[in-house]
């Protein structure tokens, strides 16, 4: 298995271009941010070139932080602002090699949000397939997110179905289809012509995958026989120095 570290989780003491140098020396494979704009593109596009790693992905913005907002794609009357989020999480992934843009959909619910979600999803597709971009939605728990728009697989693949974009995927975040759904081996064999990216943690705890209530050496297993050989993306909390929480890399 090959593994990309989550920098929105992972060495989060250090700025982005340092925590990039940190996951090549810990033997990663990759990385994946949150929201890296507070760094210029040259400093994080400098060391991808350093280290050799490509980014992987990386989110659109979640608005304002202050009032609890958590994206905006899915929120009716935010058109602009949602799609102002795009551009730049277009412009600064295609300024860094980076291949993949998690549109955040936000709090919300009901008609009126699942045809904005369609509309600007379909926006940030077009705007992405001249750069070789991928767009990725990603389904978030009720314990995590309560009130967030898309919240389970299905919902990405009515989506996915609805729009016919070729580079629309589904993030497959272990963690929280475990919490939502579970099955976990079914959702990864049905689901595989959907996805775009894999991301995991331990549950219920978020942690390092070597404890809680999923068994990775066997979701790893079920997900190397399906040829999925992308980098898989570790997204957990630390339970302390990020460095001294990677004994599982070594068991996987």
């Amino acid at each position: 298995m090959r593994f990309s570290a989550n920098l929105g989780f992972l060495w989060t003491e250090l700025p982005l271009p340092d925590a990039i140098h940190a996951a090549k020396a810990a033997g990663f494979d990759a990385v994946e941010c949150h929201w890296p704009y507070a760094i210029p593109v040259a400093d994080v596009r400098r060391a991808l070139d350093d280290t050799g790693l490509q980014m992987l992905g990386l989110n659109t913005t979640r608005g304002d932080v202050s009032a609890g907002e958590n994206g905006l794609a899915a929120v009716p009357g935010r058109t602009k602002e949602a799609r102002a989020a795009i551009d730049d999480a277009i412009a600064y992934a295609s300024a860094i090699g980076c291949k993949a843009v998690h549109v955040m959909a936000g709090f919300s619910s009901g008609p009126e949000a699942h045809k904005a979600f369609v509309a600007n999803l379909d926006y940030a597709c077009e705007q992405a397939a001249p750069q070789g971009i991928t767009i990725l939605i990603e389904p978030l728990n009720r314990y995590d997110a309560p009130g967030y728009f898309l919240t389970m697989t299905a919902q990405a693949v009515d989506l996915i179905d609805t729009l016919h974009a070729p580079n629309l995927k589904l993030m497959f975040d272990c963690y929280h289809v475990q919490l939502a759904e579970g099955d976990l081996t079914r959702k990864l064999e049905n689901l595989m012509p959907y996805i775009g990216h894999i991301q995991f943690a331990s549950v219920p705890d978020r942690g390092p995958p070597n404890t809680g209530e999923v068994n990775y050496g066997h979701i790893f297993g079920v997900i190397d026989a399906l040829g999925y050989n992308k980098p898989l993306g570790a997204e957990y909390r630390p339970t302390g120095p990020t460095d001294k929480t990677l004994s599982w890399m070594h068991r996987f």
